[in-house]
């Protein structure tokens, strides 16, 4: 192998390898969510109510915009069924029709907006696709899991922390990626 296929393959495993890992961060997030739903007392911020799987079920959207990156749609459709298929093994069942039902309309609405953004700004697309999944997610979500919208709010706020914490973070890794660089 000469040097340069050696690097192009040596990159393909990384790329893989990189996207195993989102693909199972991702999977352990939607997990975590309902598993935190399903066990865990809403928590009262204020007079919002915050479902106990929110920040895990916002952290998915990120990470799901990272694993199109990796692996592409089919990869993001793979980590969806995987995610569900355990959420269905692991949570209630309400929980588990909820999480189903909402993260696949709204990580499908994220992946389409996700992939039309990307091509300006690759955190433009985080936060402009998070946006729009974080609000139809919850949406979907919260009454079809709980029964009423009363959490909607919460929900929304919780989830758009969950954004905010995880820009920062991708920004601290670009950041440092170009200091390393120089």
């Amino acid at each position: 192998m000469t040097g340069l296929s050696h690097s192009r393959a040596e990159a393909g495993h990384g790329l893989v390898c990189s996207g195993l890992a989102v693909s199972a961060a991702y999977v352990g997030s939607v997990v975590m969510a309902n598993w935190a739903s399903t066990h865990w007392s809403a928590l009262l911020v204020g007079s919002l109510i915050v479902p106990a799987g929110t920040l895990w079920a916002g952290v998915t959207l990120t990470l799901r915009d990272l694993l199109h990156e990796a692996l592409g749609t089919a990869g993001v459709l793979a980590a969806i069924a995987v995610g569900a298929w355990l959420s269905w093994s692991l949570a209630s069942p309400q929980i588990a029709v909820a999480s189903v039902v909402a993260f696949g309309v709204s990580e499908c609405v994220d992946s389409v907006i996700y992939g039309r953004i990307r091509c300006r700004s690759r955190l433009g697309a985080v936060v402009g696709s998070n946006a729009v999944g974080l609000v139809s997610d919850s949406v979907l979500f919260v009454p079809l899991a709980f029964g009423s919208f009363a959490a909607v709010p919460g929900q929304i706020l919780g989830k758009t922390v969950a954004t905010a914490l995880t820009v920062a973070a991708l920004l601290l890794a670009k950041t440092a990626r170009r200091a390393v660089s120089r």
